[in-house]
């Protein structure tokens, strides 16, 4: 045997059968199934398929095995594994209307046999034969039948050509002329739609166009109606703000003068001691040290230790630096770092200065109080001051200054009011005491009247009770034994005047 014999002869030709040939690969679940397990027989069992194909009852084979493994090997655990998911997936297929009759087969096949118990699946051996060269191709195709195989079906070809051909050249001719029908009959609908299309575009068009130019002239005269009323609007409105404007330059105009400014201040705080507190708590322009000649804006009436008439009074000034507080908003806006640190520490300097102004000019105890209140009219400049918490304690440390704005004063102001109350209370008290002790004096009095009279109503009852009593009692046993006359009767007899409704109801 030469060396090509013997490479083939490591190739099989196997078969590998159903239990009496119940032909259960009909169904697709079940290839896959052999499909799946062939696969991995190639990748992890060495096994090489040259050419296979699959009944529906038997599988065939080219096979061989790679170094390690064997064709009986492969073939057993394929047929153990196969039978196990087989029939596993055939027992729960309730569908499958051969189910009983397939496991009736496989549970004889296995009671058959006597070597195994439950079911048998594939027939035992797989009928390996040793593919040679010459003598398995001769085997399975004896001399002459591959010849006559081949005339035979090139036969069977040339036919069926031939039988294509002209059934492929009858139905072109066919097709042509359907084609050509259906292309006329499809021209003249096309033509009769073009034309009833193109009837009806004209239509809509002309309706559209009177559509279209109604409804333009109405919109366009309701836009010119809109875009004049908001032209007169904003003329009008260009009118406020040119007025404003011209507000808004006064004002700064006004403000940049020291004088107005200090008028300005001045004014809003006088219009906030108006509003909280009574004309005699407070008096506007008043000389509070003794030796001075500098006058307080305003300055609140507070009373002194002693009961007597004597005033102590708390100076309020106000102060307006604004141009220091521009200049440290401008350099904040910049953002230059060294501008804002500069503009900082001379804001600084200006309250400090305030603080000390009013200090030396209108603090003077015990004529006023050993403080004094700085007033700033804005929000903005007092909150600035607010936060620097170092500089408003050095106020109140150095100086005595408390500083205030337009909502803190108000506060202030509220916490006076209630000191006043409440003085004016301690003040009465005394005249209280003393109306209260003439009410007593005078209710002893009025509680002797009381008794009095209180006897005199017991003694009128008592009368009362006598004559409406007794004697009416009295009178009416006697005039039981009369008879009583009608009423028009009565009173005709008697001469009465006829009694009213009003009357009977006494």
């Amino acid at each position: 045997m030469n060396i090509a014999n013997r490479i083939l002869g490591e190739v099989y030709f196997i078969t590998i059968t159903v239990v009496d040939w119940v032909d259960i690969f009909t169904r697709p679940k079940y290839k896959h199934i052999i499909l799946d397990s062939l696969t991995y027989c190639q990748q992890k069992k060495g096994l090489k398929i040259y050419a296979w194909v699959l009944m529906s009852n038997h599988l065939h084979m080219l096979v061989s095995v790679g170094q390690g493994h064997t064709v009986a090997d492969v073939v057993r655990d394929f047929k153990k594994f196969t039978s196990k998911k087989i029939l596993a997936e055939l027992d729960e297929d309730v569908q499958e209307s051969r189910r009983e009759w397939m496991l009736e087969h496989f549970r004889r096949s296995a009671a058959g046999d006597g070597k195994s118990a439950g079911y048998r699946f594939w027939q035992d051996g797989y009928h390996p034969e040793a593919v040679w060269l010459l003598d398995f191709y001769q085997q399975k195709n004896p001399q002459g039948k591959i010849r006559e195989l081949r005339n035979e079906l090139n036969q069977t070809l040339n036919y069926s050509i031939r039988n294509m051909q002209d059934t492929l050249h009858k139905n072109l001719l066919t097709g042509n002329e359907m084609q050509r029908e259906k292309f006329e009959a499809m021209g003249k609908q096309q033509e009769a739609l073009v034309k009833s299309t193109e009837k009806r575009l004209d239509d809509m068009r002309q309706m559209v166009e009177e559509k279209l130019q109604k409804t333009l002239n109405e919109r366009i005269g309701q836009s010119f109606e809109i875009v004049r009323s908001q032209l007169e609007n904003v003329q009008k409105g260009l009118g406020e703000m040119k007025g404003l404007a011209q507000d808004v330059g006064g004002l700064k105009k006004v403000l940049s003068n020291v004088k107005t400014r200090g008028t300005f201040g001045e004014v809003q705080l006088g219009a906030l001691l108006d509003q909280m507190l009574s004309p005699e708590q407070y008096e506007a322009n008043v000389k509070t040290k003794k030796n001075a000649t500098e006058f307080v804006e305003f300055a609140i009436k507070l009373p002194g230790k002693e009961n007597n008439n004597d005033t102590v009074y708390l100076p309020v000034d106000a102060k307006f630096p604004k141009d220091v507080y521009e200049q440290y908003q401008d350099a904040y806006e910049a953002g230059d770092a060294a501008l804002i640190e500069t503009s900082s520490r001379q804001l600084e300097i200006t309250i400090k200065k305030m603080a000390k102004d009013i200090h030396d000019k209108y603090v003077d105890p015990p004529f006023t109080t050993d403080f004094a209140i700085m007033f700033l009219p804005f929000e903005n400049i007092y909150a600035e001051v607010i936060r620097r918490t170092a500089l408003v304690e050095m106020l109140q440390k150095d100086w005595k200054i408390v500083v205030t704005g337009p909502t803190t004063l108000g506060a202030i102001l509220n916490s006076l009011q209630m000191g006043f109350r409440t003085l004016a209370i301690q003040k009465r008290t005394s005249e209280v005491w003393n109306v209260l002790g003439a009410v007593k004096t005078e209710f002893g009095k009025f509680g002797g009247l009381l008794e009095k009279v209180q006897k005199n109503l017991q003694n009128a009852g008592d009368q009362l009770e006598e004559v409406m009593g007794k004697r009416t009692r009295a009178i009416e046993r006697k005039l039981r034994q009369v008879e009583a006359l009608p009423a028009e009767d009565s009173q005709r007899m008697l001469s009465l005047p006829e009694l009213t409704d009003d009357e009977d109801d006494e």
